[in-house]
């Protein structure tokens, strides 16, 4: 593939760019947002955890020497798979040399409802890949790395500017790599809530009462609520899926 199409590869044309695979979008306030601009990079939250499958030992450095860290844009719901055939690709093609690590960090979230505890892993870059590698003297992706990476599935382009991938700075990578860490055994409840929330009640005894949060209980997935029960103020327990955020 001769120079040119490279630079088409990280500067696609509009025709191009309608092809590539946008990322998933995403409201939840643990997640990262998508740049606006291709010359940013999306910013890692302050220490999330992710599973053991993309964990980054305690001992292990930021940076491999002579690499860097990029963000590679990948069609959503597709981060796994992609992390998975490139890695196996450049095993396959001896180029541990020029691509290191991979990461898709997650994290776990734990829910109660009636009891029941459920645990789920969600990414908290959906749409991202993380790529360490070595680039070209001139700032470019090696030709051998270029052809591998694109001919992959779902793979989209790297965030950069002028036809070369922009490095990740160093904060972002240490926030990278904080939540590629392994997570806790038994993550903590989320919640939505915090003390002196005004809340409505949408289910059990109390149902359309409202009330004021008065403490967060996340081991036991509950919430104490302040209700006016017979003109009194009390305090009552119960499971956090059974209250709202009130309007006023």
């Amino acid at each position: 593939m001769t120079e040119s199409k490279q630079d088409q590869f990280n500067n696609p044309t509009e025709d191009q760019a309608a092809e590539a695979p946008a990322p998933e979008q995403t409201s939840a306030p643990e997640a990262a947002e998508a740049p606006e601009a291709a010359e940013t990079t999306p910013e890692a939250p302050a220490a999330p955890e992710a599973p053991a499958a993309d964990v980054a030992p305690e001992d292990e450095p930021m940076f491999t020497p002579g690499m860097d860290w990029f963000v590679l844009r990948v069609a959503s719901n597709k981060e796994d798979s992609v992390k998975e055939t490139l890695l196996r690709k450049i095993k396959i093609e001896g180029l541990t040399d020029r691509v290191n690590r991979i990461l898709v960090p997650t994290e776990k979230i734990k829910t109660i409802k009636a009891g029941k505890q459920k645990i789920t892993e969600r990414k908290l870059y959906p749409g991202y890949v993380f790529v360490e590698m070595k680039l070209e003297d001139d700032g470019r992706i090696p030709q051998d790395v270029f052809f591998l990476i694109k001919e992959t599935t779902g793979v989209g382009d790297f965030i950069g500017t002028a036809g070369r991938p922009a490095k990740m700075s160093v904060p972002e990578v240490e926030k990278m790599i904080q939540a590629a860490k392994p997570a806790e055994e038994q993550p903590e409840v989320k919640m939505e809530f915090a003390p002196g929330d005004n809340v409505k009640i949408n289910d059990g005894p109390f149902e359309n009462m409202e009330g004021t949060v008065d403490k967060l209980l996340p081991e036991q997935g509950k919430v104490r609520v302040i209700v006016t029960i017979f003109g009194r103020a009390t305090p009552v327990e119960m499971e956090y899926w059974l209250i709202e955020k009130s309007d006023e």
